[in-house]
Parts: structure tokens; C-alpha cells; sequence
């Protein structure tokens, strides 16, 4: 983990309430796809937890839903402004044992941290197929991205507006995959879970306090009882998941 100040270079809309800002500066921590940052807003005592969608030598971009106060208050921020940032936060995704098809499930704004796991997994030279999920055509986002790394990218809707209607387990039906790797909602995670012919990663969205472990404040129950989705998070393997119900 690394605090530092960042400059944010864009900071756009890309749909409906969902934008894309890309920040400069020391990208050092960030290692592994599905790690996030976590950011200081004037006024608000908790940091903002955000996915890291892609980065490079001296940036790392991240994609936001204005869901609340603190995400709509970035909306606002102009090209040039500086923000004060941890990096480097989470366990991420793990390429290894992916086999040789593996299957990208991202629903709504968990999309984001695959892309970066998509582009590694094309380095390796695996067939990889990606499905995302939303609720309706006007909050598609990634598929152009996604189809240029050369992933077979599918689109699930709610509400059948654009692609397979239903949710993303409606468009894993028959789908043949060596693994699979997903990112979104709990109940999307759940049901990919019940839905799933393969051992997989489960990366879960969490409301975090301090986000790097201290405050315990964000637990999720294990075969090995409790873990922390910041710390030993937000990555879980599939056979270590142990659902309340």
C-alpha cells in the first residue's frame, strides 16, 4: 500500500451516471488486476473504494457509478486536480490455473477490474470470453474495449434491450470455459456460484471503512472462518466461500 497525490488527467462521463477518470502519478503498488485504490474527498470522513480498471508506467484509470454523495462529488472534479490516494489496496485476481478458456463474468460496475485480468489473460495467449451484464441497453459500457483485446465479448440486459436477456448465468448456459473469474453484485456472485461448472475467483463489492484491514468492518465468512474482503479480499476463491444460507 501507497499514499500518495495524484493529478486526475480525464475524468468523463461513458453511459448513464457512469464515468472514467484517469489519474497520474506513482502507480508502483498496483501489481495485479482486482486490486483497488481508495480515495480522500474534502468533507467526507471514509475513503471511496474504486476498482482499478487499467494502468500503465505513470497512470491508472478507474470506472465509477455516481451511487451516492462522494461518487457524485468526483464527477465534478476538473482535469488538473489533485487528490490524495492509497494504492495498491487487495488481493487480486491470479492468472495462473486459468486453463486455456477461461470466462470473464462482470455484472454493472464490477466490469471494471476485468479488463486488466482480460488483457493478461489475451498475453498468455487463452481464449477468453467475457460476459457483462446490465440492466439496460442506455448502461452498457466495455464491450468496444473488451472485443479490441480479441475477448468474445456477450451482453446480457435485464430487460432484453441489448443482447441475451437475463442476467449473466442466462448467457453462461452452454458456454463451455476452462475457469472463470467474476466481479459484481453479491447476488450475481451467489448465483454464478450455484451456476458455475468449474472452479472459479469471486471478486466482492464491499462496503470497506478503512480499507486495508484495521477496522474489521468488512468480513465475509470462509470454510476458515472470517476473512477481510480489503485485506484478504476482495478476490476469494470459489472452494473457500461458505454462503449464509
Amino acid at each position: 500500500m501507497k499514499q500518495g497525490l495524484y493529478t486526475i488527467a480525464e475524468n468523463a462521463p461513458v453511459c448513464a451516471n457512469v464515468f472514467r477518470m484517469r489519474l497520474e502519478g506513482d502507480v508502483s503498488a498496483i501489481t495485479r488486476p482486482g486490486q483497488f485504490v481508495n480515495i480522500r474527498l474534502e468533507g467526507r470522513f471514509l475513503r471511496r473504494p474504486i476498482s482499478v480498471y487499467d494502468w500503465d508506467d505513470s497512470s491508472f484509470t478507474i470506472i465509477y457509478k455516481i451511487l451516492g454523495g462522494g461518487t457524485e462529488q468526483m464527477s465534478s472534479f476538473a482535469p488538473g486536480k489533485e487528490l490524495d490516494i492509497l494504492t495498491g489496496l487487495g488481493n487480486g485476481f491470479s492468472a495462473d490455473g486459468a486453463g486455456e478458456a477461461p470466462l470473464l463474468l462482470g455484472g454493472g460496475v464490477g466490469t471494471p477490474p476485468l479488463y486488466a485480468l482480460a488483457k493478461e489473460l489475451i498475453s498468455r495467449g487463452l481464449s477468453v470470453t467475457a460476459v457483462l451484464g446490465f440492466n439496460t441497453r442506455e448502461d452498457v459500457f466495455g464491450e468496444k474495449e473488451f472485443s479490441e483485446l480479441g475477448v468474445r465479448t456477450i451482453i446480457a440486459t435485464a430487460d432484453g434491450s441489448c443482447g441475451v436477456r437475463g442476467f449473466v448465468t442466462d448467457a453462461m448456459e452452454g458456454l463451455e470455459y476452462s475457469s472463470f473469474f467474476a466481479c459484481g453484485p453479491e447476488p450475481m456472485l451467489r448465483a454464478v456460484f450455484r451456476a458455475s461448472k468449474t472452479s472459479g475467483q469471486l471478486s466482492f463489492e464491499e462496503r470497506m471503512g478503512c480499507g486495508f484491514g484495521a477496522c474489521m468492518g468488512c468480513t465475509c465468512k470462509t470454510i476458515t472462518g472470517y476473512k477481510r474482503i480489503c485485506r484478504d479480499g476482495p478476490v476469494l476463491r470459489k472452494e473457500e466461500i461458505a454462503w449464509d444460507d
